[in-house]
C-alpha cells in the first residue's frame, strides 16, 4: 500500500494538479477544501493514516499557519510542505518557525515538488527507526512505536495494551520470526515497569546442563567450574521483565523450580541455602503450540495453565501484507542509512507488488534481510524487482508463473499506482540478463536449488569438488551480471585474465553474440 498524502488548498484548480501529481508519484492522497478540515483530521484519530502533508498557507477562516501551529501543539510530527504564491523570506521563516519541514512556491515544478516528497518521508520514517532503537535500548518502547498497518495487528496491539496494565503472566505465541519479543517490550513500555531492566533469555540456546544456573543463579563452589557467585536472570530481572523466549524448550526438571518461581516469587540458586525473594513480571514466547507439548508429555501441564494466563497469538507476515510496504520502508531507510547509500531513496510500486505476493515463511526477519540485501545490490534511486532476486525467482515460481524449463515469465499485471513504467518490460530485462545460456527453472526442483543458492553435495551424496563448486558459481555470476565480464571479474574478486583463462579452462568460453555485446 502507498504512503498516503494529505492536500490541504481552497483552490479547486490546485487541488487537482496536486492530486494527479502525487497519484504519478506512486503515492494516496486525500483532499482537504479550508484548514479546519484539515486539523480535524491532523489532530483527530485519523491522524496516523497520513504520511505527509502538502499545506497552502493562504486559506480563508483558518490559515495554513495556524493548521502547523495546533497540529505541532497536538504532538503530531507528520511532515509538511507549505506552499504559496508569496515566496518572500518572511513567510519562509514563519512557516519554518510554525512547523514546516519544507516550502515551495506557487506554481511549482512536479520534479521539484517529487524531490521533496520523497527525501521528507525517508527522513521521516529513519527519525521514527532511531525513536524506535532509543525506546528499545531505553525500556521505554511502546505499542505506538510498532510499525503496523493491518487489522490483524491492530487486534495485537490492544490485547497488549490491556495487559500492559496488570502483572499477569503473558503467553505470546506465533511463528518464527513475527516480532513477539518486540510485543513483550512494548507491554513492558506501557506497563508501570517501564525503564526497569527487560531481561531476555533464549531457553532453546542454553545447553541442558547450565539452564538451572543460568536461570536461577548459583552460590561458589555449588559444582565443578562454579568459582564465583552468579546472579541468575531472575534477579537480574528483579522489579522489571523476565522474558523467555522458545520456553517449551525447557527441561522437565527445569519446568517445575519455574512453577515455583511463578507461585511463591522465590528462587532457589544452585547451592544456596534459603531462597531468594524477586520482583518480576513474567513473558514468555514460543514457536510451537504448548498445549500439542503437554498432550505429547513434554511440557508440564500445571506449567502451561500457569503461563498461559494471557495468551496472545501474533499472526504470520502472510497474513498481514498490509504491513508489508511500511516494514519494507522503515527498513530502507535504516540499511540506506547504515550503508551509506543516500540515493537510495524509495522502492517501485511493481516491487511492491512483487514483495506482497511472497509467503514470507521466515515472517519479518526474513523480511528484512531481504532489504538489506537489496539495499546492498541497488545501484539506483529505488529498489526495484531486480534487487530481489531470490525472492521474484520464488515469487514466479510458486504462483505458476514459469510453466517450463524453458519458459520465460508471464507478463505481470500493472500496478495501479504505476504510470512511468512497465512492470513487463523490468521483468523481460532482468529475465534476458539472468538466463544467460541458461533456463528457467523452478526454485522448487529437485534437481536445482534456488537461483543465488548452491549445492554443497552430488548426486550420490558426496561433497562436491572444488572445480566443480568454482565452474557452478563463474556460471551463476556470468548469469546474474548478464555477460558482462568486467562486473563478473570484479564480484568474483579475480582479474579479467584470470577469467578468461577459467572459462578457456571449464569450457565456458563467450559466443560471438555475447563478445559484440561488450
Amino acid at each position: 500500500m502507498s504512503q498516503r498524502i494529505l492536500i490541504v488548498d481552497d483552490d479547486p484548480v490546485q487541488r487537482r494538479l496536486l492530486e494527479a501529481a502525487v497519484k504519478r508519484f506512486g503515492y494516496r492522497s486525500k483532499s482537504c477544501v479550508d484548514g479546519r478540515e484539515a486539523l480535524n483530521i491532523l489532530t483527530g484519530t485519523a491522524q496516523s493514516e497520513v504520511d505527509l502533508v502538502i499545506l497552502d498557507l493562504m486559506m480563508p477562516e483558518v490559515d495554513g499557519i495556524d493548521v502547523l501551529k495546533q497540529t505541532r501543539a497536538a504532538k503530531n510530527p507528520v511532515p509538511v510542505i507549505v506552499q504559496t504564491a508569496n515566496g518572500s523570506i518572511e513567510t519562509v521563516i514563519e512557516a519554518m518557525r510554525a512547523g514546516a519541514q519544507d516550502f515551495v512556491v506557487k506554481p511549482s515544478r512536479p520534479e521539484r515538488l517529487q524531490v521533496s516528497i520523497t527525501n521528507l518521508l525517508k527522513v521521516a520514517t529513519l527519525e521514527g527507526e532511531i525513536s524506535r532503537i532509543r525506546k528499545r535500548s531505553e525500556g521505554t518502547l511502546t505499542f505506538d512505536n510498532i510499525v503496523t498497518r493491518s487489522e490483524p495487528m491492530e487486534r495485537v496491539l490492544r490485547l497488549g495494551e490491556r495487559a500492559a496494565s496488570s502483572n499477569i503472566p503473558i503467553l505470546i505465541e506465533g511463528e518464527s520470526g513475527v516480532g513477539k519479543e518486540l510485543i513483550a517490550r512494548a507491554i513492558q513500555g506501557s506497563s508501570e515497569r517501564r525503564s526497569k531492566p527487560f531481561i531476555t533469555v533464549n531457553c532453546g540456546a542454553i545447553p541442558d546442563h547450565l539452564v538451572e544456573s543460568i536461570l536461577f543463579g548459583h552460590e561458589k563452589g555449588a559444582f565443578t567450574g562454579a568459582v564465583e557467585k552468579h546472579m541468575g536472570k531472575f534477579q537480574e530481572a528483579n522489579g522489571g521483565t523476565l522474558f523467555l523466549d522458545e520456553v517449551g524448550e525447557l527441561p522437565m526438571d527445569v519446568q517445575v523450580k519455574l512453577l515455583r518461581a511463578l507461585q511463591e516469587g522465590e528462587v532457589d540458586p544452585v547451592g544456596a541455602r534459603k531462597p531468594i525473594k524477586v520482583d518480576f513480571r513474567l513473558i514468555s514466547a514460543t514457536n510451537r503450540r504448548l498445549i500439542d507439548q503437554v498432550k505429547e508429555g513434554k511440557f508440564r501441564e500445571d506449567l502451561y495453565y500457569r503461563l498461559n494466563v494471557f495468551p496472545i497469538w501474533v499472526p504470520p507476515l502472510r497474513d498481514r501484507s498490509e504491513d508489508i510496504p511500511e516494514l519494507t520502508r522503515h527498513f530502507l531507510a535504516r540499511f540506506a542509512a547504515e550503508e551509506s547509500k543516500p540515493q537510495v531513496a524509495g522502492i517501485t510500486a511493481d516491487t511492491l507488488t512483487l514483495l506482497k505476493k511472497y509467503e514470507w515463511p521466515g515472517n519479518i526477519r526474513q523480511l528484512e534481510n531481504a532489504v538489506f540485501r537489496a539495499v546492498v545490490l541497488c545501484d539506483g534511486p529505488s529498489l526495484t524487482c531486480v534487487d530481489f532476486p531470490q525472492i521474484a525467482q520464488a515469487t514466479e515460481s510458486s504462483m505458476g508463473y514459469v510453466s517450463s524449463p524453458s519458459t520465460q515469465v508471464r507478463k505481470s499485471e500493472p500496478d495501479v499506482f504505476s504510470s512511468t513504467s512497465s512492470v513487463t518490460s523490468k521483468w523481460e530485462e532482468h529475465q534476458d540478463q539472468q538466463f544467460f545460456q541458461a533456463e528457467a527453472v523452478s526454485a522448487f526442483d529437485a534437481e536445482q536449488p534456488p537461483f543465488g543458492y548452491m549445492r554443497t553435495l552430488d548426486g550420490e551424496g558426496h561433497a562436491r569438488t572444488l572445480s566443480g563448486v568454482e565452474e557452478e558459481m563463474i556460471r551463476t555470476a556470468i548469469s546474474h551480471y548478464g555477460g558482462r565480464m568486467t562486473e563478473v571479474a570484479k564480484r568474483l574478486g579475480i582479474g579479467r585474465s584470470t577469467l578468461y583463462r577459467k572459462l578457456k579452462e571449464y569450457g565456458l568460453e563467450e559466443t560471438p553474440e555475447k563478445k559484440a555485446a561488450h
